[in-house]
């Protein structure tokens, strides 16, 4: 009877072995993020983007693979009690082991990255939380699967199994909401987005402002005279990403121009996300404006700039 549920459990399985993947290394994925978070080091004082990558990945992946998981392990207790599957089965036991090879590699693999990082330079700090959390999910994955492995009787509800569902699930959903504590809030991230969009069309906007200025001489009135130039101009680098609204040019003299425009988050140095791409250019929530920068010689010639003599 068990030979044709063969197929139907090497399936469970498997599929079981993907969703643990995901889950133990989200687990660890969170648990690294906020030690990062938590723990500050100055070699990674530009890298919070990173982590927050990291985190939203983690998030999405535990959302799903988790459920999947815990759901296939019933699925797999409720044959072996049902004797679709048997105890003994080879099938059992070789895809038990299995999934022991693959974890283990995975987990080898990230130890050697947590102890490459610290000696590369990482605080000592950092390195033993990593290690005791890496320690503390491979504890629980190994110890489950071997105690399942030897164990011959299923009568009835098996304790330490209850016990090692129970606590696995507790960290599960114990990473899940913390890291919602830790990763930039969807609303947040959409508007940072925006202003990146924003900034990005500003930097365009200096682009044509210099192309300009190095081939006439001068710097241009407003928007217009670039618009009716020979001067690459893309009409759509002038608006809000957005709201469509007008970034306002502004001519302050001679060599000093500006761009305003309403953002949606102020900006912030210590994080390359947020910063002009022209270099420190900060700004406020709200309509504030950036100062424009004109090339110097070498940055005219990089851009391929033509200068033409002005009468």
């Amino acid at each position: 009877m068990a030979n044709n549920h063969n197929a139907k459990y090497a399936f469970y399985y498997l599929l079981s072995l993907a969703a643990l993947i995901f889950t133990a290394l989200s687990v660890g994925m969170i648990v690294f993020g906020i030690i990062d978070k938590s723990v500050a080091d100055a070699l990674n004082y530009n890298s919070y983007s990173n982590v927050d990558s990291q985190l939203k990945f983690a998030i999405s992946a535990l959302f799903i693979a988790a459920p999947i998981y815990y759901f296939l392990s019933r699925l797999i207790s409720r044959g072996l009690k049902q004797q679709e599957l048997d105890i003994d089965s080879p099938l059992r036991r070789w895809l038990t082991y299995f999934i022991i090879l693959v974890a283990s590699m995975i987990i080898l693999g990230v130890f050697i990255g947590v102890i490459n990082n610290f000696l590369s330079g990482e605080l000592t700090s950092r390195f033993i939380l990593k290690a005791l959390a890496m320690l503390l999910i491979a504890a629980i994955v190994f110890s489950f699967y071997f105690y399942d492995i030897k164990r011959k009787v299923l009568a009835g509800k098996d304790r330490v199994i209850c016990i090692f569902a129970w606590a696995s699930a507790a960290l599960v959903v114990a990473a899940f909401v913390a890291a919602w504590f830790f990763v930039t809030p969807p609303q947040v991230a959409r508007a940072k987005r925006l202003d990146q969009n924003l900034s990005s069309n500003i930097y365009q906007l200096e682009n044509a402002v210099n192309s300009y200025y190095a081939q006439y001489g001068s710097l241009p009135d407003n928007l217009e005279e670039i618009k009716n130039s020979d001067i690459y101009f893309d009409a759509r680098a002038a608006l809000d990403p957005e709201t469509k609204e007008a970034i306002v040019y502004q001519r302050e003299g001679d060599d000093k121009f500006s761009f305003c425009a309403t953002f949606r988050l102020a900006s912030d140095e210590n994080n390359p996300d947020y910063s002009y791409p022209a270099g420190k250019k900060g700004h406020k929530a709200g309509y504030d404006c950036v100062n424009g920068q004109l090339w110097s010689k070498a940055e005219a010639e990089k851009n391929g700039a033509q200068p033409v003599l002005v009468d």
